[in-house]
């Protein structure tokens, strides 16, 4: 099995992994995951796919993620080892798609207009 390459996108966070075989070492932005990720929600987000495929120490990951906050940047990651896996076995997408782990979450913040204050919200309107 050669390196594959694959990318997750998470509002504005923009995830590259480089997934091979290996004993389970994951490295984001040149740190150890549970490093970059301190709470443990986080780290179960990006080892998800992991653990409802049973491949839990089988890969080693090299990640670079980039834009957005933290938890983007989580969900991009996982979307990205979600695509790689389905790349290496074609059973882990009925899995994987079910948990909805292969879909890209289209929500992004919405822009301000001009004339008012923010996306959605109108400076005050006075009739008279």
């Amino acid at each position: 099995m050669n390196v594959i390459h694959k990318i997750g996108r998470r509002k504005t966070s923009v995830a590259r992994i480089y997934m091979s075989k290996g004993k389970g070492a994951i490295t984001v932005n040149k740190k150890p995951y549970s490093e970059f990720f301190d709470t443990s929600s986080l780290q179960y987000k990006v080892l998800q796919p992991f653990a409802l495929t049973n491949t839990k120490d089988q890969f080693d990951l090299s990640v670079t993620v980039k834009g957005g906050g933290i938890n983007g940047q989580a969900e991009a990651i996982r979307l990205a080892i979600s695509r790689a896996l389905c790349e290496i076995d074609e059973e882990f997408k009925g899995l994987l798609k079910k948990e909805g782990l292969l879909t890209r979450d289209p929500r992004m913040v919405e822009r301000k207009k001009f004339g008012q204050k923010k996306a959605r919200k109108k400076f005050q309107f006075s009739k008279r």
